[in-house]
């Protein structure tokens, strides 16, 4: 597998980023705490090069898909910061305005583990992130209901089918080649002779 599109529900931290917009994140901040977000370990030392965690070439791809569709409502925001926090309470207001000064796009609890472990299995990365409300910032937060965050949910899971449906297309034709397809060139610190066969059995690289 060479390439790896999430699609995930999110909280808005702009208010240009509307519910049901789509947002395709350029990059990601980790406040996660127990997540397992690493292949390498237990006899394999190496660092992944993750200044740019989501491949552009893929993401052009999704936002290409996004445009092609013509969604009712729905506005692309190409590039963002997407907040990853840990879950599964969601934000106090002090923490949702933190990540406001941060300049952050959205927040979710998904995406930044896995985009982790796609880039060390040498995996093109990108991700749909789908508005489904306004973080606990927005002054009208306390006015949502269950009720529209499913509805939200819904056209957004409907969207995405469609979207990532042309995007499949897209890659069957013409698909991009991208820095994380050579990822591990330089990052296995562990001379792979001395690792254990064990460890190299159940691991991505090897």
């Amino acid at each position: 597998m060479e390439y790896l599109i999430s699609a995930s529900a999110v909280g808005s931290l702009k208010a240009e980023a509307k519910p049901v917009d789509m947002v395709i994140p350029d990059q990601f901040i980790d406040r996660t705490k127990n997540r397992v977000s690493t292949f390498f370990g237990e006899g394999i030392v190496g660092h992944i090069s993750f200044g740019d965690p989501v491949c552009h070439h893929l993401a052009a791809v999704l936002a290409d898909a996004v445009e092609s569709q013509q969604l009712e409502g729905v506005t692309l925001h190409r590039g963002g910061t997407y907040v990853c926090m840990e879950g599964p309470a969601f934000s106090t207001k002090a923490e949702s305005n933190l990540y406001r000064s941060w300049d952050a796009t959205v927040i979710g609890m998904t995406n930044l583990p896995e985009a982790k472990l796609a880039r060390e299995a040498e995996m093109a990365y990108a991700t749909l992130a789908m508005v489904t409300d306004y973080d606990c910032w927005h002054p009208d937060h306390d006015s949502v209901t269950v009720d529209m965050v499913i509805g939200n949910l819904q056209k957004n899971a409907l969207n995405a089918q469609k979207v990532i449906k042309e995007v499949v297309r897209q890659l069957s034709q013409n698909p991009p080649t991208s820095e994380a397809h050579s990822a591990l060139q330089f990052a296995i610190i562990t001379p792979l002779d001395k690792a254990p066969q064990k460890r190299k059995k159940s691991w991505p690289c090897c």
